[in-house]
């Protein structure tokens, strides 16, 4: 394919934004750390309690970030903003991720607190410098590369770096060591997770089941929602936990459902996973597609998408291992004739999310 056709290929701003991430992680660690030594970060954010949140795949990057420290936690910026007090009790200092900024809840959110708790410490971590969100009553904003900011309606290449700022707040060593490994590994197994996730999705009939142990939670999130989204909600897609499988949940699988399941790299975790597997290859449901390193059993999964970080704690996971549901999510999307990168022509989702009211709190003038 010449460059030409491929500037003009329907999602080819999304297939890019995948494809570009491996390059921009290491950006990511520079920027967080040359804001860090500017803004006295490390001071501001040792010991204290840390809230993350954002909106949409946001609110999925503040859930994956805040899992690399007990001192951390995250609410959707849509929780945050109708019941600002509960959620900000004991809180020291509040971080807003987002990729555009423009969200109408995003600025709500700082000046409400604001106002409710001037004295908690407001960091913004976004892909637009110019935005209603760094124009907000923040402290200080750390700006991720510009390339971050993704042009396709879905967020890839924003997601896992914003993310990635949050483990470099939390835990700049880690977080670098990790992305050292995870880039040029990700380099060049990207053509490899692409072609497995071209498979998958030849596989996905009516439905998708996507499961992770905590604390990948964010990462499941964020991969149902890249399945719904470039589909326009072509196909029903859940995820849950192996062990949340059980409660009910488990209804929800038939024999040909693609199953895809994220390994753990702790031992103990993978125990209970194996077991999950086990029984549904036992009630024959499910086609079992395992994100996992050359370490996995063999025979445990019907096909493989390689792992980018399977020896990295699975908090630290989440930027990397992203990668093949935006890929899969891609795929689905193709196969279905839509534009990964607005497979929403009618308006029913947008970019920018449109049509939120900001409404002033009770007893406001």
């Amino acid at each position: 394919m010449t460059a030409s056709a491929a500037a003009t290929e329907a999602g080819s701003s999304t297939r890019r934004e995948v494809f570009q991430q491996p390059a921009l992680w290491p950006t990511t660690v520079e920027r967080v750390a040359a804001a860090a030594r500017q803004f006295d970060l490390t001071k501001r954010v040792a010991g204290r309690r840390i809230l993350f949140t954002g909106a949409g795949t946001s609110a999925y990057a503040a859930s994956a970030a805040a899992s690399v420290s007990s001192h951390a936690g995250a609410v959707p910026t849509t929780d945050l903003l109708i019941d600002p007090a509960r959620h900000i009790a004991g809180i020291d200092v509040l971080v807003s991720l987002a990729r555009s900024g423009q969200s109408p809840e995003s600025a709500a959110v700082v000046e409400t607190v604001r106002r409710l708790r001037p004295e908690i410490f407001q960091l913004a971590i976004t892909c637009n410098p110019d935005s209603a969100l760094s124009r907000a009553s923040i402290d200080h904003a750390v700006l991720l590369d510009p390339r971050t900011n993704d042009r396709s309606l879905v967020m890839t290449s924003s997601f896992s770096n914003l993310v990635l700022a949050g483990h470099c707040l939390l835990d700049p060593d880690a977080a670098a060591a990790g992305v050292r490994d995870a880039s040029n590994r990700a380099e060049a197994m990207l053509a490899t997770i692409d072609q497995a996730c071209r498979a998958a999705a030849s596989r996905v009939h009516d439905r998708l089941v996507v499961l992770s142990s905590s604390p990948l939670q964010g990462w499941a999130q964020e991969a149902r929602l890249k399945a719904l989204e470039m589909t326009a909600g072509a196909f029903a897609v859940m995820a849950e936990t192996f062990l949340g499988l059980r409660h009910g949940p488990m209804s929800f699988v038939r024999d040909d459902t693609l199953v895809l399941c994220l390994l753990s790299s702790d031992p103990l975790r993978r125990l209970y996973e194996r077991d999950l597997l086990g029984e549904l290859r036992a009630k024959k449901i499910g086609h079992l597609v395992g994100i996992a390193g050359p370490d996995a059993p063999e025979g445990l999964f019907d096909a493989v998408i390689p792992a980018i970080a399977f020896s990295l704690p699975d908090a630290l996971r989440t930027p990397y291992e992203i990668i093949a549901p935006q890929l899969l999510g891609y795929h689905l999307s193709r196969a279905k004739g839509f534009d990964p990168d607005n497979p929403s022509p009618g308006g029913v989702i947008n970019r920018v999310v449109q049509g939120v009211f900001i409404h002033a709190p009770q007893g406001d003038t």
